[in-house]
């Protein structure tokens, strides 16, 4: 609840009613629309603390810093995904090591030749 919330954080409750306007915190809202705050919310408020009061930014650079977190959360997730992916198509597609590369230093694994097209001599000339 809010007064828990402002209690725990030494802040008064209309800054975090202030924080909700500004679209910086969106607690959920009980039956009777009683503000509840959950963990991610209180997460949250301690980020926008921290750069309130240690680093000083005003309420306009805390949304753009939340919202540049978000976006470089979103984008980490994507690479994960793409590593993911790109592991399990590599291990499809490349060859295994033998038993006896595997136990080398350095497991060698031979490839297939690339295959390559070379330009007709009618295509080179023009």
């Amino acid at each position: 609840m809010i007064s828990a919330v402002a209690e725990q954080y030494q802040i008064h409750p209309q800054t975090l009613r202030l924080y909700e306007r500004e679209g910086l915190l969106k607690p959920s809202r009980s039956e009777g629309n009683t503000r509840l705050y959950t963990e991610e919310d209180l997460q949250r408020l301690e980020i926008i603390l921290k750069l309130t009061r240690e680093f000083g930014v005003n309420l306009a650079g805390v949304e753009i810093i939340l919202n540049m977190r978000e976006k470089m959360a979103a984008m980490q997730a994507q690479m994960e995904e793409f590593i993911r992916t790109l592991s399990q198509e590599l291990s499809v597609h490349l060859p295994q090591p033998t038993r006896e590369s595997r136990n080398s230093l350095i497991p060698v694994v031979t490839l297939p030749p690339l295959k390559t097209t070379r330009p007709k001599k009618n295509d080179a000339q023009s």
